[in-house]
């Protein structure tokens, strides 16, 4: 953990200390819930990260792993909008265009408006359901409505995210439901939410709605920092498992603005207290002068960058919730956390060869010495250096040539870290996970596969070496404490 140029109170610390580890939920849904929205989670400790910029000048005023990767969870929404001002800002749509909410998009879990398939929305009705209710099902009718379909309109978030410069950015859904493939940092979504307010100064105001009357019914936003905290005007709440209690906040008082991201969260009032000491440590001592950073403008849009934590073949799981108000931890028959990745059918079974065998097209190695990744501003990676700013830091070592690797067993269970476009950065990815991860990898073997998606051939960093989905599952979160992104599968 670090702070750039921190203002923070120093009661913060004591905020973001860590808990116990991820221990059994046996409770009821009810309870569940109650224990989400007041921190009563048994060591519930999602990975952490934070960011202060100031909108003016551009300059980072706190920052605690801003470049590791994290899932956004609803914030993904601000995406979702940004791309929904645009057609409003090119005449493509108005306020009062109809949006057709499909039976897919009806589908959706909560949080939802709970509309029937073949109605219609407005687009207005649609804005203020994604800032209140964070609608899921109204998220996926947009994306729909504007691209076809919802992987095709994240496809178009993705380019859109790294035309903005959110480098480590990318969506696999419009609303932020648990994938693994959507994943983001702290730094790339204050680039979003200084974006949006440059680009669509007169839709931003959305982001302050309190609450909107649908069908009878009055929708509270989510975001209580909004009318208690002084200066905030938005923006975004959200919430899975995976990622914790997330918030985006924009701030401003006279002539200073600043924005803020929070990321994992224990708790609402947690991430809550958290949000509100760095408003109120860092926006008194805003710059108060003329701005001198440019508008956030988007720059040719850049080509896709290799998938960090590759997601199998077109199959969504959808155990955890996107938002907040219906965070009920979802467990298995042993009352065990579930893991929230795609796994069952969507994983191959791999048959070739001995039982157990690990396939032709993976290959398995002897880990050296964890390599250094590249510094900010590269291609994606399970975890980024944390050297302060005008630190040394040391050159990448070379990787030793590796001894001729004995044929690794496939275990009932594995674990995956993500799929490179190089399978040297695969095997650093492993590497760097073995040292970090302490005795939870103690037994496991690292190896790597090769796959095709779409004509695009990618490198899976896997563990194997775990009987029982448990022991994966609890290796797996071990690494996700220490910044990684994973998930546990069948073999």
């Amino acid at each position: 953990m670090r702070c750039v140029h921190g203002q923070s109170s120093p009661a913060l610390p004591a905020v973001l200390a860590a808990a116990a580890v991820l221990t059994a939920l046996t409770a009821s849904p009810a309870e569940a819930r109650r224990r989400a929205h007041h921190g009563g989670g048994g060591g519930y400790n999602p990975p952490y990260a934070a960011m202060v910029v100031d909108a003016k000048t551009g300059r980072v005023m706190h920052a605690v792993n801003e470049d590791a990767l994290r899932h956004p969870a609803s914030i993904t929404k601000v995406m979702t909008l940004y791309l929904l001002f645009e057609q409003l800002e090119r005449g493509k749509m108005d306020l009062d265009t109809p949006l057709t909410v499909s039976a897919n998009a009806a589908r959706m879990p909560p949080s939802k408006l709970g509309v029937r398939p073949g109605s219609t929305v407005t687009v207005e009705e649609a804005i203020k359901a994604l800032v209140t209710k964070s609608a899921n099902d109204i998220a996926c009718a947009i994306g729909e409505n504007i691209a076809g379909s919802e992987p095709a309109f994240a496809e178009m978030m993705t380019r859109k995210a790294h035309a903005l410069g959110m480098s480590r950015t990318h969506y696999a859904n419009a609303s932020g439901l648990p994938d693994s493939d959507q994943i983001t940092t702290a730094r790339d979504l204050t680039i979003l939410a200084r974006a949006i307010q440059d680009r669509f100064p007169k839709y931003y105001r959305y982001f302050q709605t309190r609450s909107f009357a649908f069908k009878g019914r009055v929708i509270g936003n989510h975001n209580h920092l909004l009318g208690r905290i002084e200066g905030v005007d938005g923006i975004k709440t959200g919430y899975t498992r995976d990622s914790g209690f997330n918030l985006m906040t924009s701030a401003r008082t006279g002539d200073r603005h600043i924005v803020a991201v929070v990321l994992g969260g224990k708790s609402v009032a947690s991430r809550d207290n958290i949000m509100a000491k760095l408003v109120q440590a860092n926006l008194p001592v805003a710059y108060a002068g003329a701005r001198t950073s440019a508008p956030v403008v988007e720059v040719a849009e850049r080509p896709r960058p290799a998938v960090v934590a590759e997601r199998p073949v077109a199959t969504r799981t959808l155990v955890a919730s996107a938002d907040e108000d219906d965070a009920v931890e979802t467990t298995n028959s042993t009352g065990q956390p579930l893991d929230i990745a795609p796994r069952g059918g969507a994983t191959p079974k791999w048959r070739a060869g001995a039982p157990g065998a690990v396939p032709a097209s993976a290959q398995a190695y002897a880990p050296s010495a964890a390599p250094a990744f590249p510094a900010p501003g590269g291609k994606y990676a399970s975890r980024l250096p944390t050297a302060e700013p005008g630190e040394a830091r040391a050159p990448a070592p070379r990787e030793a040539a590796a001894p001729a690797a004995k044929p690794v067993t496939v275990s009932p269970w594995v674990i995956q870290l993500g799929a490179m476009d190089d399978e040297g950065k695969a095997k650093s990815m492993l590497a760097d996970a073995r040292q970090r991860g302490g005795g939870a990898l103690a037994k496991a073997a690292p190896f790597t596969e090769r796959v095709t998606h779409g004509g695009t051939t990618l490198f899976r960093a896997r563990f194997s070496g775990f009987s029982e989905a448990e022991a994966a599952q609890d290796a797996c979160k071990a690494l996700k404490r220490n910044g990684f992104t994973c998930f546990a599968t069948r073999s």
